[in-house]
């Protein structure tokens, strides 16, 4: 069974610094390969993914600035990925919306995962395919789509990349896109409530330079609220690791949010705002606490040391490892592969066919 995991071409696989998506598709794809698995990624040249990579475009394109380029230059790669891997794929496995206009092509069967959050415009777009296996990151991305095929896999992470850190020092981090919905402006309020300080890392995108410019860089000081820019791996480690708690205090509904999941591997509780996925990420009382509001959030961190590292790890390792992540998407490639044999076994391709 030969897989081939199509990717944007904007950014590399794995990331160099943002791209949870970039992350997911360079982990799946180990993880396969590991397994023995016949994996080939479409993404672009400056990718380091211990599998065969295809490429088209040479290096990461990140951020997006002209719209109507950015689709055109998608859609270029994904086409092209398509057509290269059509002869010979058994599987394969879409991870940008441009792609599933591909998948009424005659051959392998498709997957899609559906790392956007819900939007009525996508879910019309998502319904016109009805032969692809559509996969949720979250039981609430799930049940906001009303399609025939689909299911939840969460998210899992190689948890060898992240290291336990057993003695935090007394600050609170933030960590992701500085954008409205994220929070960022709640996370510095909960540090001035609780006196605490607050290191923030995460990328300024184009279109939120005013929300960063007049609602985080006037509290920075580089001292109470400090600002560090994007963060690699080596950062996430050292910043989650070090810190008392993640705040996570969203505005929208998440449809995963993998960060979650990068700070409880390093042992660091998650204090978060209920919205989307959350709930299903974070085990309240256990891997951190879920609060409504800003003084909930400040509150709980009074009873932050209730909570141990090295059973927020385990709670991560056995939710959100990656090992389950990849063995469930194993299983729906080889359902779907049993089902096209099965298929063809009957004698009922080949009548098709005639």
């Amino acid at each position: 069974m030969r897989i081939a995991l199509v990717a944007s071409p904007f950014i590399c696989v794995p990331p160099k610094k943002y791209g949870g998506t970039e992350l997911f598709i360079s982990q799946l794809a180990e993880g396969l390969v590991a397994l023995g698995a016949d994996v080939v990624v479409y993404a672009n040249g400056e990718s380091r993914v211990q599998a065969e990579v295809r490429w088209l475009y040479a290096q990461d394109d990140w951020p997006i600035e002209e719209e109507m380029y950015s689709s055109l230059k998608d859609l270029n790669h994904t086409s092209w990925a398509v057509n290269d891997c059509l002869p010979d794929a058994d599987i394969i496995h879409l991870n940008n919306a441009p792609g599933l206009a591909f998948t009424r092509m005659r051959g392998p069967r498709w997957v899609y995962t559906v790392h956007h959050p819900h939007l009525p415009s996508l879910s019309e777009f998502y319904g016109c395919f009805e032969n692809v296996e559509f996969v949720a990151i979250s039981d609430f991305q799930r049940q906001k789509e009303s399609l025939k095929r689909i299911r939840t896999i969460h998210h899992g992470i190689d948890l060898a990349q992240y290291q336990l850190q057993t003695n935090k020092q007394q600050y609170l981090s933030f960590l992701g896109r500085i954008a409205p919905v994220k929070g960022v402006h709640s996370a510095i309020e909960i540090a001035k409530r609780s006196g605490i300080p607050l290191k923030i890392a995460g990328e300024v995108q184009p279109l939120f330079r005013e929300y960063f410019e007049s609602r985080v860089k006037p509290h920075i000081d580089g001292k109470f609220i400090e600002y560090l820019g994007e963060a690699d791996l080596a950062m996430k480690n050292e910043l989650l690791g070090n810190s008392m708690a993640m705040l996570f205090p969203v505005e929208w509904d998440e449809p995963f949010g993998l960060v979650m999941v990068e700070a409880m591997a390093t042992g660091t509780p998650v204090i978060a705002f209920p919205g989307g996925s959350v709930r299903e990420v974070v085990s309240d009382g256990v891997s951190g606490f879920i609060c409504s509001s800003i003084d909930g959030a400040t509150a709980s961190l009074h009873n932050i040391d209730s909570l141990k590292p090295a059973a927020i790890r385990a709670y991560a390792q056995q939710h959100f490892s990656v090992e389950r992540m990849v063995l469930d998407y194993l299983a729906l490639y080889r359902e779907m592969y049993d089902e096209v044999a099965l298929f063809e076994d009957s004698g009922i391709g080949s009548q098709a066919a005639a």
